[in-house]
């Protein structure tokens, strides 16, 4: 299973959101068919807490942003940051239900910013370079190592008192301090988890190196999560080296695989096909927010719009967290075409995890019809399961029928690559109104994924027939949905954009798809991958009850290139460019 998110925001009534609840549904889903593994996509936890009831709150009061920027951080405040986080992360991993998911359900995790402080990495790089940021930075990092890795933290963080701390040594951490180690034993690893594949540099604001993720789940799904906080600004979110050593590893394991990976869950911090909102963007960073700002430094006036950081717009930080920011486009760009042609040339399908949105969605890049490209031979063909937040409250209805209407079909500058989200969510999760009747994209309640392996090879029945998916035989050109005396449609006809279902894993996506149970791993295309998004219908029931929402995901098949099968490519216009 997949999730994002796992915490509430500072102001939040947690009460009215019955706590932690859908952990329970997630319990549930493991009783009917235990979980191999369960996905953290960031924010297991929320340390925002530490600048209005922690040590942050003396740092986060001082008004003047100079002195803010040169406050120290000394061993004292480092010590306090210490016994902040050791103590929040005891007390939620504590917290029922979560507290038993964690102990029955191994877990892969990456973190994001609410593991350290909301926003961190994507405020300007000159306020995230001050003493403060940089050394939460480094204490937060070590009790990621042990809670979310349990593998041993740095031997030190950084300090404005110790220069041994202040910048990374040959080993790419902190130097050590003596004080730190005083009465301490820290584990010192001989060799590098052989799950990570470790930058070769510290992040800009923490002086550790990141700790990206590959593992296989089985023998034919690999697994590779990208560290999309060590080294984030607000201007990149990695290293063009880091993404050069996570291909590097990616090409050496598919090759020694001898054919034997057939999928890659790509796990990214944020979603990477998702509406775009450059036009508001525009708007919280031009000229005319200057007056606005102004009122509110001298007169409180429109208060929540602005960070208690910096004094930028306070949701410009999460708009530039998002790989469709202007700032990251043609990284966006590059990871997705490097994807593609990965996809090609090992024949593996790639399926891209993204949450920090706080509500439910699938997008997904493919060929644009120009290329009159098979889905199911189509390396361009990636879903974007979004799934946000677990835990965390849901945005206002308006926002998520914002998104909706902002579902256009985008190209990607490559000319080959369109992209957009899928109508998934057929009807309201038990009823319950959580959009409008015309949003079918977007889903604003909390939830959570779960993803599951159809066998390559169809299930004999008892009398030794193939069975797939209900229908005798292995030449079942239409599959059953699953509804007694009722079929799927055909594929769709080459040429189709994606506004309509792009492959018949997507025809009748939703609530009456065999996937939506989120537990069975029969489906219409063979070797592939149901998913199932599993939707609060509820947030005052404390049991957590959900609707399930579903779709299948086809293995790759890469047919050879021949000219007729790739014609000419379509070039967009200026216009079409995302």
């Amino acid at each position: 299973m997949f999730h994002s998110c796992n915490g509430f925001s500072v102001g939040t009534d947690e009460d009215f959101w019955s706590g932690p609840a859908l952990w329970n549904d997630v319990l549930r889903t493991h009783k009917q068919k235990p979980f191999h593994v369960m996905i953290g996509g960031g924010d297991q936890i929320y340390n925002d807490s530490i600048r209005v009831k922690g040590p942050l709150k003396e740092w986060t009061d001082i008004q003047n942003p100079r002195k803010r920027a040169h406050f120290p951080f000394d061993n004292d405040l480092r010590r306090r940051c210490d016994d902040y986080y050791f103590q929040n992360y005891v007390e939620w991993y504590s917290t029922e239900p979560f507290a038993a998911a964690n102990s029955q359900i191994p877990q892969i995790n990456i973190w994001d910013d609410h593991d350290i402080i909301d926003g961190f990495g994507s405020y300007t790089d000159h306020f995230m370079r001050c003493a403060v940021f940089r050394g939460i930075g480094g204490v937060s990092f070590k009790y990621y190592c042990l809670f979310q890795h349990h593998t041993a933290p740095p031997l030190s963080t950084f300090t404005t008192d110790a220069p041994s701390t202040m910048s990374a040594d040959a080993n790419g951490t902190a130097g050590a301090d003596p004080r730190q180690l005083k009465d301490t034993y820290v584990y010192k690893r001989t060799a590098d988890d052989p799950s990570w594949i470790v930058g070769n540099k510290p992040g800009p604001y923490v002086e550790e190196r990141s700790r990206n993720l590959y593992m296989r789940l089985g023998k034919r799904i690999a697994f590779c999560g990208i560290d999309a906080r060590t080294e984030r600004t607000r201007k990149q979110v990695n290293y063009p080296e880091t993404y050069d050593l996570i291909f590097e590893r990616l090409k050496k394991e598919f090759q020694a695989a001898n054919g034997d990976i057939k999928h890659l869950i790509l796990l990214l911090g944020v979603p990477i096909a998702y509406p775009r909102l450059a036009w508001l963007e525009n708007i919280l960073s031009s000229p005319i927010i200057a007056p606005i700002r102004l009122l509110n430094k001298r007169f409180g006036f429109a208060g929540g719009l602005f960070n208690q950081f910096d004094g930028s717009v306070d949701l410009l930080d999460d708009l530039d967290d998002h790989y469709t920011a202007k700032h990251h486009k043609d990284e966006r760009r590059d990871l997705v075409v490097r994807l593609q042609k990965l996809s090609e040339e090992f024949s593996i399908r790639v399926t891209i995890l993204g949450g920090d949105v706080h509500l439910a969605a699938l997008g997904r890049f493919y060929s644009a019809p120009a290329n009159n490209m098979d889905p199911l031979e189509d390396p361009r063909y990636m879903p974007n399961i979004v799934s946000s937040a677990i835990t965390n409250k849901p945005p206002p209805k308006a926002v998520a029928n914002l998104l909706a209407r902002r579902n256009k079909i985008h190209h990607l500058k490559d000319g080959n690559t369109d992209e957009t989200l899928l109508d998934m969510f057929n009807e309201q999760p038990g009823g319950k109104m959580k959009s409008s009747d015309s949003n079918y994209v977007t889903m604003p309640s909390r939830n959570y994924a779960c993803i599951t392996e159809i066998p390559d090879t169809p299930t004999p029945d008892s009398s030794g027939v193939g069975v797939t998916n209900g229908v005798n035989g292995t030449e079942a050109a239409v599959p059953s949905t699953g509804e007694e005396g009722k079929e799927r449609p055909k594929p769709r006809s080459k040429g189709l954009d994606g506004h309509s279902p792009l492959h018949i894993g997507e025809e009748g996506a939703g609530t009456k798809h065999p996937a939506a149970s989120g537990i069975t791993s029969e489906g219409p295309l063979p070797g592939g991958l149901n998913v199932s998004i599993r939707v609060e219908i509820d947030n005052s029931d404390k049991t957590g009850q959900t609707q399930g929402y579903g779709l299948s995901i086809p293995k790759l098949t890469v047919k050879p290139k021949t000219a007729a099968s790739h014609p000419p490519t379509h070039q967009p216009t200026v216009e079409e460019e995302a």
